[in-house]
């Protein structure tokens, strides 16, 4: 379950930022709005301490005595109120904007990621653990949410106030604004060295958010076996052992993004000290007024203000970057192809399958069928045999396009299953697994997977003929029971009849059962095999079997051995050949033979 963490090199944060406006832009005529509001309170706040100079400016000593200029005392006060709370006004009016637009664009990644997930490859969801993807449609687009939601017109009206800022003090003074701009350089190296730890630490914190999700999904969905053989103990130290690797990660991560707020609060407080000192120093030589000096030293907080928002969310940014990064993963991945053009109809699919000189491995290297070669005519009752590892499920997963095969051909009426849409292909398929996949619905709904335009009756006649309607109609709500994860409510052999009565449903011409009844007891197994005569007549139907009882009546027997047909014949023409088949037919019934 668990493993040391890999973290990758960190990826393009330019490129990724890029993808993220775009997502951002969707809500053009939103964010036109934000930013107007932006500029709009931004230029308020720039009117601030102008009106505060002017004020300080209005008292004036005349021949030792003060003098106050009323009139335009109180001008320039009332002037200050309405520019406050006009500024207040707006910016609540802002944060309503930026909240929408927050939600619209993590709405939009949402949907756009669950769409992707539900057209990624098999392959993909094979190899990637499921609580790792599931913490990128959760955590990551959560800290991308709150990031847009905090940052996005921070981050504007920030720019604007620095520029506004300088232009401003250079109105005043240019001396002021070189002086203004002495501690720049000091302010960018210092941001620079600590981003560089900082990034890293998100990003591999990030990573193991996703391991420590892995892991519980895992640990609760499989909890029974943990508990069958008694690895609590051992999951919970694999699970500690991640968890103190994210909480070591967390501390360096927010210990490098505390330190960035007072690193910078330091470097502005250097520079106020150092604004006021040359300030007073003009003043007393007579370059600039009292007035000037009050009104530059609140724009050179101003100035440095944002230089120190950007460094106090720069954490949070890198969290919601690195999050982004994650989610445009997924979104990046190659989707399951579908170069299917073919108009064949499934109602006009007839059911004969030909397997043509497959050749297929998973991974490089390591073949699972080799020349493989199968003939399957129409309504025909085809069981496939062979030991554990012999390719038999690969060749149901290969049939469906669960995977393509790396050399051969696949056909299905005499067309290759690549020019078959796979929605026409697989709507000519019906699967009973032997891991039966329940939702968490009534069992009405869970049947009606099958065709969800069923009626009523449909349904009913559905769990008739796969002989579920017995127990379904002792169960106190009947067809509108609702099952718990997975089914947990109910037997495991129960659960299969439910399955069954979907792929009943839906009607299908190509039916494959892959160990079907290998989870079930002989009395229910009983049951099944009644359905299945009727289910299977006039369907071609392929069967995947270890209980070679279950299919002494196929029409065909097909043995697999090392990715290969070794014997085709019925049960009785392979027992009497004496191959693989009568070896595995003693194997069960007669002991193992010497």
């Amino acid at each position: 379950m668990g493993g040391p963490v890999v973290i990758e090199k960190p990826k393009n944060a330019k490129k990724t930022v890029g993808k993220l406006l775009r997502y951002i832009g969707r809500s053009k005529f939103l964010v036109i709005a934000m930013l107007l509001a932006t500029i709009v309170s931004t230029l308020l706040s720039l009117t601030g301490p102008a009106l505060q100079g002017r004020a300080i400016d209005s008292i004036t000593l005349t021949e030792g005595r003060p003098h106050v200029d009323f009139d335009s005392l109180v001008r320039t006060l009332t002037l200050m109120l309405s520019v406050y709370v006009a500024s207040a006004l707006i910016n609540f009016g802002q944060g309503l904007l930026t909240t929408y637009i927050s939600q619209k664009t993590v709405y939009s990644m949402r949907a756009d990621l669950f769409s992707k997930i539900a057209r990624l490859s098999i392959r993909y969801t094979d190899t990637h653990k499921h609580g790792d993807i599931m913490s990128r449609i959760t955590n990551d687009v959560d800290n991308v949410s709150n990031t847009i939601s905090s940052s996005l017109s921070s981050l504007f009206s920030s720019a604007i106030t620095l520029v506004g800022a300088l232009a401003m003090i250079i109105s005043y003074s240019w001396k002021m604004a070189l002086v203004a701009l002495v501690t720049i350089p000091l302010t960018i190296f210092v941001s620079s060295l600590l981003s560089k730890f900082m990034r890293k630490y998100f990003v591999e914190r990030q990573v193991l958010l996703g391991q420590l999700n892995g892991q519980v999904e895992e640990t609760v969905t499989g909890y029974k076996t943990v508990m069958a053989f008694s690895r609590e103990a051992a999951s919970r130290a694999e699970f500690a052992k991640t968890s103190d690797e994210f909480r070591k990660c967390s501390i360096k991560a927010n210990i490098w993004g505390g330190i960035m707020g007072p690193a910078m609060n330091i470097i502005n407080n250097l520079n106020y000290l150092i604004v006021a000192a040359f300030g007073g120093y003009f003043a007393i030589k007579g370059q600039i007024t009292v007035g000037n000096i009050q009104s530059i030293l609140q724009y050179s907080r101003q100035f440095s203000m944002p230089i120190n928002t950007i460094a106090n969310q720069y954490a949070q940014i890198l969290t919601a970057i690195a999050g982004a990064e994650r989610v445009f993963d997924i979104l990046d991945s190659p989707s399951e192809p579908d170069e299917g053009r073919n108009e064949l109809a499934p109602a006009d699919i007839r059911g004969k399958i030909s397997f043509s000189n497959i050749d297929f491995a998973y991974n490089p290297g390591e073949p699972v069928l080799r020349d493989l070669c199968l003939d399957v005519e129409p309504g025909k009752k085809v069981a496939i045999v062979g030991a554990t590892g012999s390719g038999k499920t690969t060749i149901v997963n290969l049939l469906t396009r669960f995977y393509d095969v790396d050399s051969g051909s696949i056909t299905l009426d005499g067309v290759d299953v690549t020019e078959l849409p796979k929605s026409t292909l697989r709507r000519a398929i019906a699967i009973v697994l032997q891991d039966t996949v329940l939702f968490s619905d009534t069992i009405a709904a869970n049947i009606r997977y099958g065709r969800l335009d069923a009626t009523d009756e449909e349904v009913r006649e559905a769990a008739r003929t796969a002989n579920a309607d017995v127990f379904i109609e002792r169960l106190p709500d009947g067809y509108n029971t609702v099952l718990t994860e997975s089914g947990g409510n109910l037997s495991q052999g129960q659960r299969q009849l439910l399955s069954i009565a979907r792929a009943v449903l839906a009607d299908p011409k190509i039916l494959i059962l892959d160990e079907a009844t290998s989870s079930v007891d002989t009395r229910t197994e009983m049951h099944i095999q009644q359905a299945m005569v009727a289910l299977m007549k006039g369907r071609t139907s392929l069967i995947i079997a270890h209980r070679l009882s279950t299919i002494r009546d196929a029409d065909m027997i097909v043995v697999i051995s090392a990715g290969r047909v070794v014997e085709t014949g019925s049960h009785d023409e392979l027992l009497r050949a004496g191959g693989e088949y009568a070896k595995l037919y003693k194997t069960q019934y007669e002991g193992f033979s010497t």
